[in-house]
């Protein structure tokens, strides 16, 4: 794929190695990321003026909301921290999302080494309002996730809870820099400001998207605070029946070694997952099964 050779090669990512790909696969992680990931919606009935004084603004914020508002996928793959030294730890990752009336639901399960699994619930709602639930190893119901927690890592990765989902496109406070290229790829290039209303331990958020598909190919975040810069870098773009998609994310902190990988190995991009499917009740249920 072109756009692999330029990026590995751009992001110095080459030492990570090829991961499988597969066409659902491709197109499933493509929307876990509007999920990879994964959460602050706002009305799209009343758009700003100034979004709507800006064509390539207005074309880049409809692209990637109607992206979510799309979402009916359910996928495996593996999510890997590697150390500065090459060391790895590997889990298996386990995701399914849909879109329903009252907004976004997304499902993970993230597990090993040994036997021990997280479950995480997460919904958006049409007006904005973030829930995040967790089951942790040793819990038998899910509980609500508090604020302060959504930036920690998930399962000692680069990943943060708040991560699973791009909710950047949905703040209130939306600027189109310069265009820039990344890599081999001309892009806009949006960031993006949360709001009072906007519930993030992010001050700011650049994307760099693809002017031709309107997908992310690279993703810098800025803490609040001291921390450091997080960047997001996406690999293995394909098209699959029409739909633009990813099957592999790498998020690194600025200035530390090693990074974290989420790379899909199968998976559907049209699950037809009704409200069942996505009732975090039924992971703490087969886990009980299983004991």
């Amino acid at each position: 794929m072109t756009f692999s050779r330029h990026l590995v090669t751009l992001a110095r990512s080459r030492k990570f190695g090829p991961f499988p790909e597969n066409s659902w696969a491709n197109w499933a992680f493509g929307t876990i990321q509007s999920s990879i990931v994964l959460l602050v919606l706002l009305s799209l009935v009343h758009p700003s003026r100034a979004i709507a004084a800006n064509p390539d603004l207005e074309t880049v914020l409809t692209g990637s909301r109607q992206r979510i508002e799309k979402l009916d996928y359910r996928m495996t793959g593996r999510l890997t921290r590697v150390e500065g030294d090459g060391k790895r730890t590997n889990y298996r990752f386990v995701a399914k999302a849909h879109w329903f009336p009252d907004g976004l639901r997304l499902l993970c399960e993230i597990s090993g080494p040994g036997s021990q699994k997280t479950s995480l619930f997460l919904h958006m709602s049409v007006s904005g309002q973030v829930t995040i639930r967790t089951i942790h190893p040793g819990e038998k119901t899910a509980s609500v996730l508090p604020f302060e927690h959504w930036n920690d890592p998930l399962v000692g990765t680069d990943f943060s809870y708040e991560d699973m989902v791009e909710n950047q496109f949905f703040w209130k406070t939306q600027e189109l820099l310069a265009p820039e290229k990344y890599g081999a790829r001309d892009c806009f290039v949006l960031k993006s400001r949360p709001g009072s209303q906007d519930r993030t331990h992010y001050d700011s958020v650049t994307t760099w998207i693809d002017r031709g598909i309107l997908f992310p190919v690279h993703v810098v975040k800025t803490p609040r605070g001291t921390e450091p810069q997080k960047e997001f870098i996406y690999y293995g773009l394909r098209q699959v029946g029409g739909v633009w998609s990813a099957t592999q994310v790498e998020a690194k902190l600025q200035g530390n070694s090693g990074s974290s990988i989420l790379a899909v190995d199968a998976g559907s991009g049209k699950a037809n997952l009704g409200s069942k499917d996505l009732d975090i009740s039924q992971f703490s249920t087969q886990e009980e099964k299983g004991k």
